[in-house]
């Protein structure tokens, strides 16, 4: 399927061009990750926050009271509040189709954390009810938008540093739980939310592979899982075209390294622990026996933690009328669910339907 850049309004007919004028944000859910979201939007000059939304009109009222804006105690209210042009949706992975689509179908435009669904079949038709509909639709990987990401791949793409031939990445960390065998009781732990290391930080290496190397031509996964079957540590091998690979893993029940590495035929890149939200970029050229090393800045800064530069994407795309992100475009989105559908297959994950 398709998703072209066609040119698309808001359900409300508003047009985006005038810089001067702000693009008003609502934030379905109020979480850790909303709350994250947040602080950087209030670095972007033309973006406010105008409404928030809880199942818990407390919860929304504190994150209203601390970021700004008005609150809600229900999603429904949220979208319909008619002063919002785009909804960042923070829910749990499980419940992001079904609020993605109640978003929509309020003419809102849609900024959806990620994964976008549990899915590659959810997440196909969620680009398409937004094409439909004329409404922009983008999942919130905020990696692909950071500036030292995309330095990285335009480093890659000028020849001079060589082909990248093997990535090595890894996310991970320790969940409270995980390790003592403990009835799920968090998100990250509930089958039912779609908990598991894959879905929330797999999804970070098999990312940057996709975004260095291209999509997988193969993918092969094992994994710990818990005795609820959510899977708590995976490593995937991957072939790449050209004959590339990538070793990638995440955890749930150790402190892993969180750093990742990008080797070409003449040096290595490295960009550090924390590697889905880096500040900078470290190449080491192998053209000598002893290597020589640089630090590599980005092109443009990096806002906050980063979520900011995935904010500023929405906005460029809004105010070009474009209904999908160059930068996360839905056949990426997509790639990636398969990818993670096919690695979930192979270990022996599955949500309740």
């Amino acid at each position: 399927m398709s998703f072209g850049l066609r040119r698309g309004a808001s359900g409300s007919g508003r047009r985006y061009g005038d810089p001067m004028e702000s693009i008003r944000w609502g934030v379905l859910a109020t979480g850790r990750i909303a709350r994250s979201f947040a602080t950087d939007l209030a670095l972007v000059p033309d973006a406010e926050l105008v409404a928030a939304g809880s199942r818990s009109l407390q919860r929304a009222q504190e994150f209203a009271g601390e970021f700004g804006g008005t609150a809600y105690g229900s999603y429904e209210e949220l979208v319909a509040d008619p002063r919002i042009d785009v909804v960042y949706v923070a829910s749990p992975h499980s419940l992001h189709d079904e609020h993605t689509r109640l978003a929509l179908e309020a003419g809102k435009h849609v900024l959806c954390e990620k994964p976008m669904t549990l899915d590659a079949d959810s997440t196909t038709a969620l680009f398409k009810e937004a094409a439909d509909r004329g409404l922009f639709l983008m999942e919130a990987m905020w990696m692909a938008c950071n500036p030292v990401i995309r330095k990285l791949q335009a480093l890659l793409a000028d020849g001079e540093h060589g082909t990248a031939r093997q990535v090595h990445a890894d996310q991970g960390f320790v969940v409270p739980g995980a390790l003592e065998g403990a009835e799920p009781s968090g998100r990250m732990l509930d089958p039912a939310l779609g908990g598991g290391a894959l879905l929330d930080m797999g999804i970070y290496p098999l990312t940057l592979a996709h975004l260095v190397l291209g999509p997988p031509e193969r993918l092969v996964g094992v994994a710990n899982l818990s005795e609820s079957g959510i899977d708590l540590d995976v490593a995937i091998a991957g072939l790449y075209a050209g004959g590339a690979t990538a070793a990638l893993t995440s955890s749930m029940t150790s402190q892993s390294p969180r750093a990742a590495f990008v080797a070409t035929e003449i040096g290595l890149f490295d960009l550090g622990r924390d590697f889905h939200a880096p500040t900078r970029l470290r190449w080491t050229s192998y053209w000598t026996p002893e290597g020589t090393s640089e630090w590599i800045e980005p092109d443009e800064p990096v806002i906050g933690a980063g979520y900011g530069n995935e904010i500023v994407e929405v906005h460029r795309c809004l105010r070009a009328g474009a209904l999908i992100s160059e930068l996360v475009p839905p056949h990426q989105t997509i790639s990636l669910m398969q990818q993670m559908d096919a690695v979930r297959a192979q270990i022996g994950v599955s949500y309740p339907k």
